[in-house]
């Protein structure tokens, strides 16, 4: 058939939303009428005995619904995704369910499977035709394959693992089936036990990464899909099934399959175990995996070991054959005999024509003869053979390159060199290059070479820093073996020499542009990238300082990579993928080999770290300012632009040491947050930073120069010089000074809070950036001369002066609106996730006196613009990570009593509480305010060291509407205990520490009016009984009112917030409740008084 697509309408019958599918032909230019287009409801029963039609038997006639869909259809499924750009569908149809296709007029079709017939319409007659006989010609393919002996008709394989898991977007549970390289969704166990599923992903490319105690996440380069297990245990056995998944994706059968028809390579020829998936191909016998480890540590010089699944470059066909020969060729079993008896490899034949037995097998014909040859040629103790002939078939042809002279070497390794190379440990070789080999001998004079290094064999070559070892300058050569060799000479220029000409042998023709930088580090990687992230493919790349230059398979020219501008750098797996993410495009480097992989690892993340204290060799943004100078100003703006004194105080000088540490050790992964860092420690930090920057700001070889130009009386002169220097510093310091300034302009326009104007600016940053001790009242000048002036002399244009303009008068028209007393006494400024705590979802909101959680929630949705839908019960939770728990607030409670008692491990989130419905269920059904039964209780130990410690115990418990009572047992006439209800607080969740007997608990605070705490942990056996407890606790505690029966979305409009005012925080909660609670008797009497303390 020949390959393409269609977009369709797929006609949405009752039960069903949507419908979607694959092509493998189409008409790109080919649209449906938009006016096509119904009014009816959906929810409409299924026909009995059949399928969702479009007018049911028996049922009144109603419009349908007619929505656009990208529709693709392949030798399997037939599914529809939202649009064209999709990866992932949001329907699937097996081929093999389609019984058959009709016409049905007005451009539509009907696809009949055997219990559901879906309706979809084209744009043209022509265009159903079309696809009506597509999708026949693919149907029949797969009736005619299937009906043939040993064809893939059968049923479809046993899942590796089924069951329900919720998944983040989706209301209700999905049925996840893990079967082979994929993994299924499905709405339901009768959605697969038809085969009609949502989507498959592929494991070849996913990542599977545990999150918290019940959830994990599945990765894939175009979503992440969250899942959340039942149970700890199940998310476990979830995680590995998945991993295994991945696994099987990266594998390869068709070589292990091959290799078992023979029966005598079903079993490990060591231990016998069955079906082995690893191979000596120089040995010529399977082994399982357990043994394979046995193998690699004798080393590759005494057993090569390949997997049958994973190494599927290395088996050729004669390896293949000969490796299924071994136990039944008589000649190739005579020649392993000899060889193992000590026979070499490389001797003297005696023949001019064929000097060795390699060339003789050559000649001869025998294949399966050379390939064991081949793969035994340094299985020996290094006497290998000179000149072979042979050539791989897999291989390349390669420059001829000639060069030699003595080298220094030390023995080959099998691991990353740990420790300096000493002088004594290395011995001084004559070296060839030639031919594609490089040998080494013991001397000048020496006939036969010591061993020999084939150039197609080489996957790495690095230049190590001059006197890394005990030779001044050295070189690492890394083979497809796992082997390293070391070299050093004594002169740099010949060491270059050397360097040019290996790489020359052993590098690409097509990455030859490599070859002329001055480069650390070359070699070949296989890569994932672009748009295709299905298939790996190999690169070359080169390391030059903090540039990643690559030679992609599909790209004519090299492409650099300023790995200090990443946006992210780390690893996946088990340190087997390198994901580099640039503003634009994403690259994942692949470890094939683990040697040269793990060189690789660490060069590229010293590289993209800080490597010095110049400006040029920090960490820098895209527009070339250094992230560290990026993340301070940056907070600063957003925390600390109305305190009082900002820059003129100091902060605690071990916090800054520490924070300045973090961020000149890797300013990427550094986060600041509102109440974990003073923004008098981030200005100290930032200060600090310039006042010991290498070279200065300014630069000591223009420093003078921009001091003396304060002596000019002429302003506009001035000007113009400044303009004139500011065009003489490097890139990067141009940019830093342009971006330092311009929030030195910012804090300055607050002056009447901060107390800091443009001369006391200049006075705190005149000595730092020019790195004076403050006697000299030019550089300050020069500061004051930059604020003053940054619209002339950074050509400020009119746009980006708007921009900073309203984001200034945003600022200003709070800090009018808290002077007039217009603002709510009491309002303070607070994060607040949405659904989960990461950065993106952060937004930060004004906290009036009487708002309330439901307030809140609504306040978070409007912003991020999320519709609620019918029975989308969302609450605000204070979420508690020391204890492991959450509570969600009851839409009555006042938020900002809740900040005060917040603690630094505590937040805010708004997400929904999939329980609600089913509380409200359970409460509508049952009489009585009471609730009594056994649960696991355990006691916090308190200060003193009483309590309960030492696990969970059975005890009985009675809840009514004014108390909760502990029993030791069900016929325990008089509790052990007894709190009042409203002194309790009920967090659902316990830490894992405490090693809780099931994942269905409580975490309980009381506090009674003397203030003493308590606190103790409750577990239920069920999920059904954890949410029936929850429920009578939020029943007796609020009324019995647990939901509003009616959720206004109308607030009042001191409520809110200017949308101009973005993501600004004003006044930050920090300390302790009582000091909070001062700042709130405080802030209610004069409104300014926090704002001269912040």
């Amino acid at each position: 058939m020949v390959g393409a697509r269609h977009r369709i309408d797929a006609e949405v019958a009752s039960g069903f939303c949507q419908l979607g599918h694959e092509a493998h032909w189409s008409h790109p230019s080919s649209r449906v009428p938009s006016a096509a287009r119904g009014g009816s409801r959906e929810g409409a029963a299924p026909v009995p005995g059949g399928g969702l039609l479009g007018h049911p038997q028996g049922v009144p006639s109603r419009s349908y619904i007619y929505q656009r869909r990208w529709v693709k259809l392949d030798a399997d499924y037939l599914r529809y995704f939202d649009s064209e750009k999709d990866a992932y569908s949001k329907r699937f149809i097996p081929v093999s369910s389609i019984s058959r296709i009709t016409s049905i007029g007005d451009q539509k079709f009907e696809v009949i499977t055997n219990n559901r017939n879906f309706v979809f319409r084209a744009e043209s007659d022509a265009d159903r035709n079309e696809w009506i006989r597509t999708l026949q010609q693919v149907v029949e393919e797969r009736r005619r394959t299937s009906m043939s002996p040993g064809s893939s008709g059968v049923p479809p394989e046993l899942p590796d693992r089924s069951g329900f898991l919720e998944l983040r977007g989706f209301k209700h549970k999905l049925f996840v089936v893990v079967a082979g390289d994929k993994v299924f969704l499905y709405k339901n166990a009768e959605d697969y036990r038809l085969g009609i599923g949502i989507t498959y992903i592929e494991m070849n490319v996913g990542n599977v990464k545990e999150v918290d105690r019940r959830g994990f996440d599945l990765t894939t380069p175009y979503r992440t899909f969250s899942f959340v297990a039942d149970s700890e245990q199940e998310k476990e056995e979830w995680v590995e099934a998945m991993q295994q998944s991945i696994a099987e994706a990266l594998s390869n059968s068709e070589v292990a399959e091959r290799i078992w028809a023979l029966e005598s390579n079903r079993s490990c020829a060591d231990c016998g175990s069955p079906k082995p998936d690893w191979a000596s191909i120089n040995l010529c016998v399977v082994i399982c995996k357990r043994c394979a480890g046995e193998h690699r540590g004798l080393g590759p010089s005494i057993t090569k070991v390949r997997s049958l699944k994973m190494d599927r470059k290395v088996w050729t066909e004669e390896l293949i054959e000969a490796l299924c020969a071994a136990v039944t060729t008589s000649d190739l079993a005579e020649t392993q005999a000899l060889l193992f008896c000590g026979a070499a490899v490389s001797c003297a034949t005696g023949d001019p024509q064929c000097p060795s037995p390699l060339a003789l097998a050559q000649r001869s014909g025998q294949r399966l003869q050379m390939e064991f040859l081949l793969h035994n040629r340094s299985s020996e103790p290094p006497r290998l053979e000179v000149g072979g002939s042979e050539e791989k078939p897999y291989s390349v042809p390669l420059p001829s390159v000639t060069h030699h002279g003595f080298l220094y070497k030390t023995p080959s390794m099998a691991k990353p060199i740990g420790e300096r190379k000493g002088p004594e440990e290395f011995s001084r070789r004559w070296c060839t290059l030639q031919d594609g080999l490089l040998s080494y001998y013991e001397s000048d004079r020496s006939a036969a070479p010591n061993g020999e290094l084939r150039a197609e064999e080489m996957v790495c070559l690095v230049h190590n820093a001059p006197h890394t070892h005990g030779i001044e300058n050295t070189f690492e050569v890394y083979m497809e073996s796992e082997r390293l060799y070391l070299f050093g000479l004594e002169k740099p220029d010949s060491a270059r020499e050397w360097l040019k000409s290996i790489a020359k042998s052993f590098v690409h023709p097509c990455a030859e542009e490599l070859l002329a930088l001055d480069f650390e580090r070359i070699g070949r990687l296989h890569y994932k990238g672009g748009l295709n992230l299905e298939r790996a493919k190999e690169g070359w790349f080169a390391l030059v300082g903090s540039v990643l230059h690559v030679c992609f398979q599909d790209s004519e020219r090299q492409e650099p990579l300023q790995l200090r501008k990443l946006q992210e750098l780390s690893i996946q797996g088990d340190n087997e993928v390198l994901v580099l993410v640039e503003r634009r495009r994403t690259l994942y480097i692949q470890g094939e080999r683990k040697l040269d992989f793990l060189g690789w690892v660490q060069a590229i993340q010293k590289a993209a770290g800080s490597s010095g204290d110049t400006l040029s060799e920090q960490q820098l943004t895209e527009s070339d300012v250094p992230l560290l100078v990026d993340r301070c100003i940056d907070y600063i703006t957003q925390c600390g632009l109305t305190s009082e004194g900002i820059y003129r105080k100091s902060g605690q000088n071990s916090k800054t040491t520490s924070l300045l540490e973090m961020l000149r050790r890797d300013a990427r992964s550094v986060r600041l947050k509102e109440g974990e860092h003073h923004v008098d420690d981030v200005a100290n930090t930032l200060k600090r930073f310039f006042r010991d920057l290498g070279d200065g700001l300014f630069t000591r070889r223009w420093g003078q120069d921009w001091l003396r130009a304060t002596a000019l009386e002429d302003e506009e002169v001035k000007i113009s010089e400044y303009r004139q220097l500011l065009g003489t510093l490097p890139t990067v310091n141009r940019a830093t000074l342009k971006s330092l300034i311009n929030h030195l302009f910012r804090v300055q326009r607050f002056s009447g809070e901060n107390q800091m104007n443009t001369h006391n600016l200049a006075i705190v940053f005149g000595p730092t950036l020019f790195q004076m001790d403050g006697k000299d009242y030019k550089a300050g000048r020069v500061v004051e001369d930059l604020i003053s002036h940054y619209v002339k002399i950074f050509n400020v244009n009119d746009q980006e002066m708007k921009k900073q303009q309203d984001e200034i008068m945003a600022i200003m028209k709070m800090r009018e609106a808290a002077s007039s007393g217009t603002q709510q006494a009491g309002d303070f400024i607070c994060t607040v996730y949405l659904e989960e705590k990461k950065t993106e979802a952060e937004q930060h909101v004004k906290i009036p006196a009487t708002m309330t959680a439901e307030e809140l929630t609504f306040e978070i949705l409007d912003r991020r613009k999320v519709v609620m839908k019918e029975k989308d019960y969302w609450s605000c939770y204070e979420v508690n990570e020391r204890e492991e728990a959450e509570r969600p607030l009851h839409y009555s409670e006042k938020v900002l009593p809740i900040l005060h008692c917040l603690g630094t491990e505590s937040y805010l989130v708004v997400k929904k509480q999939m329980a609600m419905e089913n509380m409200l269920i359970y409460l509508a059904s049952r009489g009585g305010d009471c609730k009594h039964g056994l649960m696991k209780f355990r006691e916090e130990r308190n200060l003193l060291g009483l309590g309960l410690s030492t696990g969970f115990h059975d005890r009985y418990f009675i809840l009514s509407h004014r108390c909760l009572r502990l029993y030791r047992e069900v016929r325990s006439h008089k509790p052990e205990k007894e709190w009042p209800v409203r002194n309790l607080r009920v967090y659902l969740g316990i830490k894992k520490k405490l090693r809780p007997p099931t994942c269905w608990g409580f975490t309980v605070f009381y506090e009674n009016e003397k203030h003493e705490k308590q606190q103790w942990y409750l577990c239920c056996d069920t999920q059904a009984d954890l949410r029936e407890w929850f429920a009578t606790f939020l029943h007796v505690q609020h009324g019995g009112a647990l939901w509003p029966s009616e959720s206004s979305k109308v607030r009042t409009s001191r409520w809110q917030q200017d949308s101009r005012l973005g993501n600004i925080s004003l006044i930050p909660l920090r300390g302790n409740e009582s000091e909070m609670r001062n700042s709130v008797a405080a802030f209610a009497t004069d409104p300014l008084t926090l704002l001269r303390n912040v």
